[in-house]
């Protein structure tokens, strides 16, 4: 009994270690949407400044924020109610910038949320002469260090036409540029401590990038003894954020803010795209929970090794993935003949063996499908990835192999062994592409956008 009383220091430091999901979800969204009727062929949209969307809807959104609470009471486990002194009440009187800060605390978002308009080109693309770059900063509130900053982000002008497809992509990699940055009661910040969130339950609240992890994680399927030793996995918001941006879209695509219904689609796709990543939806990929307790219980009589041995495998399998994943997909955009998942992605094959979309879709299909995968994508890590990176628990790879190239490193692996790799990744993203259609037909079915 007192091993598992003393289980959440461990299954802290296991959350701790998770704080990535898909690199960048612009790419895979592009190769997933790009082919589907629905976005090829919908008509360009006025970009439109948010204080606009909010300044035109101000007394539709005061009635939708306070619904989306009501939902989440029902549907989200452990759920914060917001303080009544953050509700969002329609005053005509105030200033767009007012307005604004009103509804991004209303939302318990960070009032630093950039929401520029903006939208990240394919990587792939070479751009027209004299197209205007944003800054950095001007679109993401992380530290320069965030691995972002490599990406390229172009400036809209209000009323500047914009396919659906550009927008929505672009859009579906936002949330990882600081929306949810800092916003518990440990977090230093004003705000974090007015959302009454609670203090962060995993993960480091002086790491401005650790600070997102619970809004971007989702713990539905773990054991039972898990949660009675660690209740505090529950407290994570992946199903709060996706149903208010996806709410958000339906009523600007009802009131004819098309922008922003694609805008807000885009951000709702993020947080169920994070679910189908087994390392988001899975609290320990490739550990049993026989495994935990009895490291757990060594570590209790003076021998850690094997708690920590845990710790940085399971680190390290997700960050060397990751690294391989991007640099792949990266090299994919420039040379369409090197993506081995671009087709994996585009496949509609499966979008109907699902069930009808619902309130439950994304906890137990998205996030139950992309838990169910943790084992066999950790022993595909295993067996795939150099020895080193990942099956040795003396070296950590996200502090000494910040420079390896490992698109190279497979470049000169056995080929049926990178083969094997690429297609078990190529199941993910498989998984990926078909709920991000899912998803959105739903939407759009419902607010007549087909």
């Amino acid at each position: 009994m007192k091993t598992i009383k003393t289980l959440p220091a461990l299954i802290f430091a296991l959350c701790t270690s998770q704080a990535l999901a898909w690199s960048n979800h612009t790419i895979f969204s592009l190769r997933a949407l790009e082919r589907m009727p629905e976005v090829a062929h919908a008509a360009p949209v006025k970009a439109e400044p948010l204080e606009s969307f909010l300044r035109a809807q101000e007394k539709n959104i005061e009635a939708l924020l306070d619904q989306q609470e009501k939902w989440a009471a029902l549907h989200v486990d452990s759920h914060a109610k917001r303080p009544e002194s953050l509700r969002f009440t329609a005053d005509p009187t105030r200033s767009d910038a007012a307005r604004r800060q009103a509804f991004l605390r209303a939302m318990r978002v960070s009032p630093s949320s950039r929401f520029v308009l903006y939208y990240q080109p394919d990587p792939g693309q070479a751009l027209p002469a004299g197209t205007h770059i944003l800054a950095y900063d001007d679109v993401n509130a992380l530290p320069q260090g965030s691995e972002k900053a490599r990406f390229r982000f172009v400036a809209l002008k209000p009323g500047e036409m914009v396919h659906p497809l550009t927008v929505i992509t672009s859009a579906s990699d936002e949330p990882d540029y600081g929306i949810d940055l800092n916003l518990w009661a440990d977090s230093q910040t004003e705000w974090g401590q007015a959302y009454n969130f609670g203090k962060q339950p995993f993960g480091n609240p002086a790491l401005s990038y650790a600070s997102q992890a619970p809004f971007h994680m989702g713990f539905f399927h773990e054991s039972g003894i898990l949660y009675a030793a660690a209740p505090f996995i529950k407290r994570t918001y992946p199903l709060y954020r996706a149903h208010q941006y996806l709410s958000l879209s339906t009523l600007a695509f009802r009131t004819g803010h098309d922008y922003w219904g694609w805008r807000f689609a885009g951000l709702s796709l993020h947080y169920i795209q994070d679910l189908t990543m087994p390392y988001h939806a899975r609290l320990a990929p490739g550990v049993s929970t026989a495994r935990l307790i009895a490291s757990n219980a060594l570590a209790m009589i003076g021998i850690a090794r094997f708690k920590d041995d845990v710790v940085v495998l399971l680190s390290n399998r997700h960050t060397a993935m990751e690294r391989y994943q991007l640099q792949k997909s990266l090299a994919g955009t420039r040379d369409p003949t090197t993506d081995p998942w671009e087709k994996a992605l585009a496949d509609t094959s499966k979008d109907s063996h699902y069930p009808d979309w619902s309130d439950r879709y994304v906890r137990d299909v998205v996030a139950k499908q992309g838990a169910g995968a943790g084992e066999w994508l950790s022993d595909l890590i295993a067996r795939s990835l150099p020895a080193q990176y990942v099956n040795d628990p003396k070296y950590v790879f996200g502090a000494q192999g910040t420079h390896i190239d490992l698109l190279d490193v497979m470049s000169k692996a056995d080929p049926m062994t990178r083969e094997a790799f690429d297609k078990g990744l190529a199941v993910l993203l498989g998984n990926y592409g078909a709920h991000t259609r899912n998803t959105l037909r739903s939407l759009l079915r419902a607010t007549d956008q087909r």
